[in-house]
């Protein structure tokens, strides 16, 4: 047997090594366990008891992603404790949409070679998540995959399951005519949009990722500070979890939610509208962050697809009705996800007549 496993670890796939680390992080994946997960950390499946309370008609809702080439950075900037996290909270928001709240989690990882500090750093990145999201994370795969990618270099997805009860699903199909758009500001690009940012920031720009970030090229009439955050920094900040906040707005107030991912506000907002309804969206009605005001202007990307591939500055959509906009814009205000910002939920636009489309006003 040992010989074997020798063969296999020349070939590139350390057994020994696998087993060493799986049991090395059961301490801090079992931080994330409540007394509805049952069995062993390393089975073959992992065991959740379904109980879901009050609920009359529970609805499970699962999503599954990746972070895509936002993994580049990590690998260039040797710091892989936050990608874990985005993976979970995007696929969180990719739930909370649909008004469900999430119940466990499972990752999957394939890398070129195992490496202990960069796999720790991993799942403290998945444990943080879901403890943050109040979410169990219940199982993962690791596959040493030598020859399937690049040396040093990994990838990553994520499932999440999570629950809803039907009475209180949103779905969109109240959305009508004079509802109020509003939107929850991101902290930057999330997880979405960095193949054409690589491109702009490294190629046409020549940055690297510890150079500092550029100022803000509409303010060159006047001194501008050097920024102190690195293009790495700013492009590995943590997407948001934006379900805490929405689940604040009491049942039946919010008529939609759109998560801003790939596709940006274009492409999203129709996924959740009447066949008979438009978005207009203004967009001068929000800051937008220097970093997408940076990568159109330096990559002459035109406006419109600036909004088809970035979230620019919008995270998540909230559609309401005109009467009950003031209420839930001051619940989300109060609770907003970023302190540190200062950002507030903004009123953006608006649901008008149409054929099911995001119209942008510039």
């Amino acid at each position: 047997m040992t010989r074997k496993r020798k063969a296999y670890a020349s070939a590139g796939v350390d057994v020994d090594l696998g087993n060493k680390l799986k049991r090395r992080i059961q301490s801090l994946v079992r931080q994330t366990h409540g007394p509805k997960v049952l069995g062993k950390i390393g089975g073959f499946g992992g065991l959740f008891r379904a109980d879901f309370g009050a609920m009359r008609d529970p609805v499970l809702v699962a999503s599954i992603d990746s972070v895509g080439t936002k993994l580049k950075i990590a690998f260039a900037m040797n710091k892989h404790d936050t990608v874990g996290a985005d993976m979970v909270n995007h696929c969180v928001n990719d739930i909370a949409v649909l008004g469900a709240r999430p119940l466990f989690f499972l990752d999957y990882i394939g890398c070129e070679k195992l490496h202990p500090a960069v796999f720790d750093q991993l799942l403290r990145g998945f444990s943080r998540g879901c403890r943050s999201a109040g979410c169990a994370l219940i199982g993962g795969e690791t596959a040493q995959l030598p020859g399937m990618y690049r040396k040093g270099e990994y990838d990553l997805a994520g499932c999440i399951v999570g629950v809803v009860d039907r009475k209180n699903m949103i779905d969109g199909r109240k959305i009508k005519p004079g509802d109020v758009i509003l939107g929850l500001a991101s902290n930057g690009l999330h997880t979405n949009g960095y193949s054409l940012a690589r491109r702009i920031l490294f190629e046409k720009m020549k940055l690297r990722p510890g150079s500092r970030l550029p100022g803000p090229p509409f303010e060159r009439t006047r001194p501008v500070a050097r920024s102190t955050t690195t293009v790495g920094e700013e492009l590995l900040r943590v997407h948001k979890n934006y379900q805490p906040l929405v689940a604040k707005v009491p049942a039946g107030m919010i008529k939609g939610l759109a998560h801003i991912t790939g596709g940006g506000l274009v492409d999203n907002l129709p996924r959740v509208l009447p066949k008979n309804c438009d978005a207009m969206i203004e967009t001068k009605s929000w800051p937008v962050p220097r970093i997408f005001k940076l990568l159109q202007e330096k990559g002459h990307v035109p406006a419109s697809e600036m909004y088809q591939v970035f979230n620019m500055g919008i995270g998540m959509v909230a559609i309401v009705s005109e009467r009950h906009s003031k209420r839930a814009m001051s619940i989300l205000s109060a609770g907003r996800t970023d302190s540190s910002r200062g950002e507030r939920a903004k009123r953006i636009g608006r649901i008008e007549r149409g054929t099911g489309k995001t119209r942008l006003v510039f």
